[in-house]
């Protein structure tokens, strides 16, 4: 009677494997040689175990999981009422495995003798690494079905048996891609094959293959349970034996032609089979119009934003700006920067650090557009024309860069505009730090006087307290924060009372008032303002000023340079550790003698006006992605009262917020604006540009940047693509407005990718097709 093994301890509870592999082992070390197992899902029932007289094992088994049979050894017989997952007789060494059910994965996965038996189908990988060693009998593996995809795969020796049974509707009895680096055994397969390696003969049976079917077909049918199937599966006209070509065959290379290829390898019984479809009839030429081209162009006009434009806060277009130069439109060109900032000449024509020469691509070939130049080129162009009035009333509280720049572009969209300023000018910062060697006042007051003539209300000498604040909130459909920052950072380390303001300074100097400096100066910080601070200082009479600062100088090249030629010094890191009357002490134990030390590290604004809930923990006005006020409705924000930035973000800023006023007095959702993309430099060809010598270059007429810009991005209506064209398939549409397009004709582009290859602007793209 069979030992009874159960995979449950008595709470009906699952044990795990090597619980019921102890089991076994008991019963075995007990004298048992036959066993019923009823398992779940455990592994590795039934190998590798023998008897020390060499008496036979015999196991049932139910509900196996992984590995049934693997190992098996010679004497042991195992038979799996119903199906098993991956790795039955996994490495078989000599067992008899009798599954009446269907077999995962790896069925006879590296077999090396023995008998398994399938009385259903064998999953993928079945019989793969099969292997033969002749010291031993070969191993036989028998499915009554079929099995699936890349079954025998790297076969090396042994028999398997396919009998096909109940397997009509599959191509393969063997699956795909069949056989995959057999070089050894024999397989015999009942049904049809197909996708079969090309290591291998599908050959007809002989006599000896006849004879071993005939002799052991009746063994498998009975240790399975379907003898009546005998009849059916020795009718020998049914079968095919696969074996393996041998080293010298495989040396041999088998070239199909492109239909053969295209017709049974490509998309039907091939590996894209399941993601591809082909109708068979479109066969594509080596050079193909229409649908059949591999790339098609697209004139992709101002998709992208030019070096210039991108990298300017402001946002200038200056490449349409020069667009109109080059087609003799001045007035227009002049107007078109009024469009985006008020201070074309003040700002990016003196003081601005050019952040857009810096991107500019020209620099590649000699130097960047004389950007300055251009700016200075609209200081008397008049006002753009204003819209139609709105009716709707804006305040705009602070005449800085930022607010006089949002007022500009209010009073241009049709709203009345009332400036509100604490001082007697208006400027802010341009007026009051700026030395006017730098921006001379004529060139200021030009561009404020623009401003006043479209008529924005400026009035100054207001002070803005909480209750005046409420009040303008009341009078107007929406209010405008644009107070800049004027209260300076001052760090309290001892001696702090001892330290000038640096903004406080040279607010002095612009003023006329010529305040007094030592001998020698030292300036805490080292970045564009530390810098106007230190050449105010030698404006005012110092002999020697030394700037230190806690990380490398932020201040722009050209200003260190200026600095230093006037004998400056620029120490960093240092760390101050007190101020007294020898100057400043550092934190490693020196001091840096000096009469006076000026702090310009920052400022932050002022906004006691404002209820403290509508700022951030850092003091700033706490807005939405669209400067409205978070917490009051038609309060807008901009520059340096959100984040510090450059007197260009300041100018931007109030171009943006004016938008979205618009928006909001329009009755419009307001939605956050992109940047722009910026064109990559490799889809522009300057091959078409002739540099200029480097060490001459001289810009004597602003105008003339025109024939210098590379109008990156944006169409110059050349027309080399439409000249080089080998088909003449690029075709220039005017349009009724007076604009154009360029497009390609499809019945005669051919996808070449020369339009795209020559632009110098980087307008065409090809887009790649799927056939």
């Amino acid at each position: 009677m069979a030992a009874y093994i159960k995979g449950f301890d008595d709470n009906n509870q699952r044990i795990s494997t090597q619980q019921l592999l102890q089991k076994i082992y008991a019963a075995l070390e007990a004298g048992e040689t036959e066993f019923e197992v009823l398992a779940s899902g455990h592994h590795d029932i039934g190998g590798p175990l023998w008897t020390s007289d060499g008496t036979p094992l015999k196991f049932t088994v139910q509900n196996p999981g992984q590995r049934v049979g693997a190992f098996g050894l010679e004497g042991t017989e195992i038979v799996i009422n119903g199906p098993a997952p991956a790795d039955v007789g996994w490495l078989n060494a000599g067992a008899t495995v009798v599954l009446k059910g269907d077999g995962g994965d790896t069925t006879a996965h590296c077999a090396a003798s023995g008998k398994i038996y399938v009385a259903g189908r064998g999953g993928t990988r079945t019989g793969s690494l099969m292997k033969h060693d002749p010291s031993y009998a070969p191993p036989e593996l028998w499915i009554l079905k079929n099995t699936g995809s890349f079954s025998f795969e790297f076969m090396g020796g042994g028999i398997g048996v396919v009998c096909g049974v109940d397997s009509e509707q599959f191509e393969s009895v063997l699956g795909d891609r069949g056989c995959v680096g057999m070089v050894g055994g024999t397989i015999y397969v009942r049904g049809p094959v197909k996708g079969l390696s090309n290591d291998v003969w599908l050959l007809d049976l002989d006599e000896g293959d006849r004879e071993f079917l005939t002799t052991n077909m009746p063994v498998f049918l009975g240790k399975i349970d379907k003898s009546q199937l005998l009849a059916e599966l020795t009718d020998f006209s049914q079968w095919k034996k696969i074996v393996a070509k041998t080293y010298q065959e495989r040396q041999t290379v088998e070239r199909i032609t492109l239909r053969e290829f295209r017709l049974g390898k490509w998309v039907e019984g091939g590996i894209f089979g399941d993601v591809v479809s082909d109708d068979y009839d479109l066969v594509a030429g080596f050079v193909n119009t229409g649908d059949g081209r591999l790339k098609i162009p697209h004139w992709q006009n101002k998709s992208y934003a030019a070096p210039c434009q991108a990298s300017c806060p402001t946002g200038i277009p200056t490449q349409d700006r020069i667009r109109l130069l080059r087609e003799g439109k001045t007035q227009e060109a002049l107007e078109l920067v009024l469009n985006f900032s008020p201070f074309p000449a003040s700002v990016c024509g003196q003081v601005c650090p050019n952040l857009c020469m810096d991107a500019c691509s020209r620099r590649h070939l000699d130097h960047p557009v004389a950007m300055k130049e251009l700016g200075r080129l609209s200081q008397d162009a008049a006002a753009p024309a204003l819209q139609p009035a709105t009716g709707k009333t804006v305040a705009v509280i602070g005449g800085g860069p930022a607010g006089l720049s949002a007022a500009w572009q209010l009073a241009l969209r049709g709203h009345s505009v009332t400036l509100y300023e604490g001082d007697e000018e208006v400027g802010g910062k341009l007026r009051q730090v700026i030395p006017t060697d730098r921006l001379p006042r004529e060139v200021l007051n030009a561009e404020i006087e623009r401003i006043k003539q479209i008529g924005v209300d400026i009035r100054t000498g207001h002070q803005i307290d909480r209750a005046a604040f409420d009040a303008i909130r009341g009078e107007n459909d929406a209010v405008v924060i644009a107070t800049g920052a004027h209260n300076p950072v001052v760090i309290p380390f001892p001696g702090h009372e001892r330290l000038v303001k640096g903004l406080d300074f040279l607010k002095e100097i612009n003023a006329g008032r010529q305040p007094q400096v030592g001998r020698k100066v030292v300036v805490i910080g080292a970045g564009n303002a530390g810098m106007d601070v230190a050449l105010g200082a030698y404006a005012m009479g110092a002999q020697q000023v030394t700037a230190i600062d806690v990380q490398r100088p932020a201040a722009y090249k050209k200003e260190i340079d200026h600095f230093e030629g006037l004998g400056g010094r620029i120490e960093w890191p240092v760390f101050t550790e007190r101020i007294s009357e020898q100057g400043l002490h550092t934190k490693d134990g020196r001091l840096i003698e000096a009469d006076m030390v000026i702090i310009a590290i920052g400022e932050r604004p002022d906004l006691s006006y404002v209820p403290r809930e509508w700022l951030t923990e850092r003091g700033m006005m706490n807005v939405d992605d669209c400067w409205q006020s978070k917490q009051a409705p038609g309060v807008f924000a901009l520059g340096d009262t959100i984040k510090p930035g450059l007197l260009t973000h300041a100018i931007g800023s109030g171009r943006e917020v004016s938008e979205y006023i618009d928006d909001f007095l329009g009755g419009r959702e307001l939605v956050a604006k992109k940047q722009p993309e910026m064109i990559p430099q490799w889809k522009l060809h300057k091959e078409s540009f002739q540099a200029r010598n480097r060490g001459r270059f001289k810009v004597t007429d602003a105008c003339e940047e025109a024939n210098r810009c590379i109008s990156c991005g944006t169409c110059r209506d050349c027309s080399l693509c439409l000249e080089t064209c080998p088909e003449g398939a690029i075709i220039r549409q005017e349009k009724l407005d007076g604009s154009y397009e360029y497009v390609a004709d499809e019945q005669y582009c051919i996808g070449c990718g020369l339009c795209a290859g020559i632009c110098p602007c980087g307008v065409w793209a090809m887009e790649k097709t799927i056939l």
